[in-house]
């Protein structure tokens, strides 16, 4: 890709690391009892049904798959909230005692994944929140730090990482711009 673009994970590596993810979720937790995934929308949310295929294919059990939206939550739109777009956050099942796996594309500055714990925490109080994400790449504002990370990806501030999603929201390739 002559543009400056460079695909840092593609389809392949991808399912890989989900795939890896999966594994240490179920290594950390000691299988899916009382485990449940919340992705953040959109792009999280396609990824923790990811993962949720994958739990359920290495231990024969379905794992519950909530979403959550945190435009409200943002703490850098003070004062804009009622211009933006709110989305649907969905989670049809009680967080109480559970073990909630947060779950985002791109890691960033960390202000995305606080916006996400304070609207789980809205929803009930779970036993303990664990964070997967697919990508991260560095440059954290607020001292969070993912659980499980497909992909550690040095970036500048400048970097754009773009995860692409098929016609089935399925990932496929991790791109960075330059």
């Amino acid at each position: 890709m002559g543009d400056g673009t460079t695909v840092i994970l593609d389809e392949n590596g991808t399912k890989r690391a989900l795939t890896r993810i999966a594994h240490e979720i179920l290594e950390r937790n000691k299988g899916v009892s009382d485990l449940v995934l919340v992705g953040i929308r959109t792009g999280g949310v396609h990824i923790a049904r990811e993962l949720a295929l994958r739990l359920e294919e290495i231990e024969g059990e379905s794992v519950a798959v909530g979403e959550v939206d945190i435009t409200l939550y943002r703490d850098d739109i003070k004062g804009h909230a009622s211009h933006l777009p709110v989305g649907k956050t969905d989670i049809p099942f009680s967080l109480e005692g559970k073990k909630v796996v947060l779950v985002d594309d791109v890691l960033y500055t960390g202000r995305t994944i606080r916006a996400a714990m304070d609207a789980v925490m809205d929803h009930g109080r779970p036993d303990s929140i664990q964070l997967a994400v697919l990508i991260d790449r560095g440059h954290r504002e607020l001292p969070i730090r993912a659980d499980f990370v497909g992909r550690n990806v040095p970036t500048s501030q400048k970097e754009i990482i773009q995860v692409q999603f098929n016609d089935e929201s399925r990932p496929v390739d991790v791109l960075l711009q330059k």
